[in-house]
């Protein structure tokens, strides 16, 4: 059974940090691209960074130098370490492979951490 578990998430002023953390089950985890994801509010959800099986990492402008995603694949974990977080990346945060999983014809999502970063 596929599960993404997502925690970490909080209040934060801005020019803080914090560290998500996604605990993955129900699939095989090294070999897979994992990414983390944002959706705020009234918009869609997107791609922030992604590491492939091996390492590569991959990160959106906007986040570019401030996040880094690493993997523990011993423990089948991903992480987001979000340093001088800015109001703007108050959002709902969700971890899945590149691209999301599907099961059963759907896409999975997991229910994600809340981080909002206040001014």
């Amino acid at each position: 059974q596929v599960q993404l578990v997502e925690s970490g998430g909080g209040l934060v002023q801005a020019g803080g940090s914090l560290r998500l953390s996604c605990a993955a089950s129900g699939f095989t985890f090294s070999v897979n691209a994992i990414g983390w994801y944002r959706q705020a509010p009234g918009k869609q959800r997107e791609l922030l960074a992604a590491i492939s099986g091996g390492g590569s990492t991959n990160y959106v402008d906007s986040v570019k130098g401030r996040f880094t995603i690493s993997r523990d694949n011993a423990k089948n974990t991903v992480y987001l370490q979000m340093n001088s977080l800015k109001p703007e990346d108050t959002a709902v945060y969700y971890c899945n492979t590149n691209p999301p999983l599907r099961v059963n014809f759907s896409y999975y999502w997991g229910q994600g951490t809340q981080v909002t970063v206040s001014s």
